[in-house]
């Protein structure tokens, strides 16, 4: 008998629920004016908002390493720089790193300046690759596609042209360290080279008054090359005073590493930097012009105002019929 009873009172409990979502049907179908007109008005004022809110449209470009060409002049200008020590000089994958690392931190806080501004502007910088350095995409949003397109290639190519200059700056400065210490090397070398002169004229004299002492006019021995210095009086006196006269006119004694240096020298006083024909970095894809906007979605707003109508208006309804019913 229990269980009679509670499968009837089951079994009624649940009519009782299918009349009331019954009626709560029947109670927005006879309100379903004023439903539509809050659909319409919410509606209105979602396209109301479209015309006065403020659109916001990204520009992407893609950026990698520059290619070789790209940085010839200065990767050339290191070889000449490294030519006395070949195996330090750096090689182009290092002055590729070397430039676009010098962009990627010249990018990465020009993003974070503009988005500390009392207008904030958005720059932003990620991986094209997930967990791979290069290459990076680098978007700008703004008020039309347009603005942001312009904007981002500007903001490129002025981090471009500041890193080329920084970089050309450093190899200016390397430059001219090295013209004063090749500089310095010859001073040192001729400085040398002088001095060994100077102590053979001696070696000469000496010799000179040695002979004349012997009373030695003619060379008694038939290969001078053998002699050391402290033989050359056999050359006789007429030999060491015709050396000794002509010595002054003799070039300076140089061993091959000073033309060496010399050659060093001109090659590098030669470079000629070319930073308008430099870059930092390689479009993938530059700056494009936006076809779609980020925001505000149209679609979306109109769906979302129509459906906030229908809630409000579903709500005023079954408000309105709980109050008569009360």
């Amino acid at each position: 008998m229990n269980q009679d009873n509670e499968m009837t009172n089951n079994r009624a409990t649940k009519q009782n629920e299918d009349i009331d979502l019954i009626e709560v049907f029947m109670q927005l179908w006879r309100g379903k004016w004023i439903i539509a007109l809050f659909m319409v008005l919410t509606i209105i004022l979602s396209i109301a908002y479209l015309f006065v809110a403020k659109e916001k449209w990204t520009s992407e470009a893609i950026v990698t390493y520059p290619d070789s060409g790209q940085i010839a002049n200065y990767n050339n200008a290191m070889s000449v720089l490294y030519n006395q020590n070949p195996a330090n000089a750096p090689t182009v994958v290092d002055v590729q790193q070397r430039f676009f690392s010098r962009f990627n931190s010249a990018i990465s806080a020009l993003s974070q300046q503009l988005g500390n501004q009392i207008r904030p502007e958005k720059l932003t910088i990620t991986p094209a690759v997930k967990d791979q350095p290069i290459p990076l995409i680098i978007s700008y949003t703004a008020g039309t596609a347009g603005e942001a397109q312009k904007t981002l290639t500007t903001y490129i190519q002025q981090i471009n042209k500041r890193v080329v200059t920084e970089l050309d700056n450093d190899l200016q400065i390397s430059i001219n360290s090295k013209v004063e210490d090749l500089k310095a090397d010859l001073a040192t070398q001729e400085k040398v080279a002088q001095e060994k002169k100077n102590r053979r004229l001696q070696m000469l004299n000496q010799a000179l008054i040695i002979a004349q002492q012997a009373n030695i006019k003619d060379t008694r021995v038939q290969q001078a090359e053998t002699l050391s210095e402290d033989t050359l009086f056999v050359l006789g006196s007429n030999a060491l005073s015709a050396t000794i006269k002509n010595e002054a006119t003799r070039p300076l004694p140089f061993d091959v590493s000073y033309y060496q240096t010399r050659q060093s020298l001109l090659a590098i006083s030669a470079l000629k930097s070319k930073p308008d024909s430099t870059y930092s970095l390689r479009y993938v894809m530059k700056p494009d012009l936006p076809i779609y906007r980020d925001s505000p979605k149209k679609s979306l707003i109109l769906l979302f105002g129509a459906l906030m109508g229908i809630i409000l208006g579903s709500v005023v309804v079954l408000g309105r019929n709980m109050l008569k019913t009360r």
